[in-house]
């Protein structure tokens, strides 16, 4: 089962916010739903309890925590860890953590993150537990998978992924040769010893190497993966965009709607910049009571570039993702 379908939601959400995430603008791109309160994120995953509350976790600090009851207004509250692991300091001299991944497998919930420095492939993957999912309650389990400079792939931006036959596989990657995966013992939540291939699944082989911030999920027969292509980071002058292929096997190849490799710079545009809408990327995907969610950040153009949080649905008639 993929980690959306594990993400269904209990309870049905209120008209109000339907109605909140229809676009405002006939621009090619939807305004993201309307938030409220603390919605200065950045690379944020959400899922949904089964008390029925929202809980978003995102890079910086250890691991900064929203929550939200209705999907429109959310809080701030305390970081996930409110004592830094000290191995984060073998890879970030702040230290802090980046680009989480929150999902619910086994009774527990399970979040992936990396620690690492700008443009630094001294990177790791870590991972930590919580039979909660809150702030303070989180125990860490250690390093997942690293890269250090002499590799040619960066160990940050993680994602797990859960394929119907209860296959564990576990994507990243940043720049360099581009997003990889491998497979993940759900015993351990670590890389399965019997099977230590690398598998690679999208790069961009001329030009720009900018594409990171992997994300799976299921739909139809297909895998689709997301990913964020281009600048990251940069405020208003930032180029970072969302697009997407797909596979029929989870390794691949992925290919996208125009039948262009993503190992070959392809991918379907989901999220460009708009308006004041800048630079969306750092997505997630959960399913939620009325459909599937791309959950992401972008810069505001009319508040000094800072990273806020957005919210769309996507529809998949069309057999690919559709931003609405």
């Amino acid at each position: 089962m993929s980690p959306t379908s594990r993400r269904t939601a209990l309870l049905a959400v209120p008209a109000a916010i339907l109605l909140a995430l229809v676009p405002s603008s006939a621009s090619a791109y939807p305004n993201p739903g309307s938030v409220t309160g603390s919605i200065v994120v950045h690379d944020p995953t959400m899922i949904r309890t089964s008390s029925g509350q929202y809980l978003l976790y995102a890079t910086g600090g250890g691991i900064g925590n929203r929550a939200s009851s209705d999907r429109v207004s959310f809080s701030g509250g305390a970081d996930a860890f409110s004592v830094r692991p000290s191995w984060w300091r073998t890879y970030s001299s702040v230290p802090e953590a980046w680009a989480p991944d929150i999902s619910f497998h086994g009774g527990q919930y399970l979040m992936y993150y990396s620690v690492s420095s700008f443009g630094s492939q001294n990177s790791a993957i870590g991972l930590a537990t919580s039979p909660s999912g809150r702030p303070g309650n989180w125990t860490d389990q250690g390093i997942v998978y690293t890269s250090s400079p002499s590799n040619d792939y960066n160990a940050i931006d993680p994602n797990l992924f859960v394929d119907d036959d209860g296959k564990w596989w576990l994507s990243f990657g940043s720049w360099w040769t581009g997003i990889k995966m491998v497979q993940i013992d759900p015993a351990t939540g670590k890389q399965l010893s019997s099977d230590t291939a690398r598998y690679s699944l999208a790069a961009r082989p001329t030009g720009t190497k900018a594409v990171e911030a992997p994300y799976l999920v299921e739909r139809n027969g297909y895998y689709y993966l997301f990913a964020s292509y281009d600048t990251c980071c940069a405020g208003t002058s930032s180029t970072y965009k969302v697009k997407v292929g797909r596979a029929t096997r989870v390794t691949g190849p992925y290919y996208d709607r125009n039948g262009v490799a993503m190992m070959n710079n392809g991918g379907t545009p989901v999220l460009e910049s708009h308006g004041r809408y800048i630079g969306p990327g750092g997505q997630s995907v959960m399913h939620d009571a009325d459909g599937d969610l791309i959950v992401y950040h972008y810069y505001d153009g009319q508040g000094n570039g800072a990273p806020k949080l957005g919210i769309n649905l996507l529809n998949w008639s069309s057999g690919w993702p559709v931003a609405q």
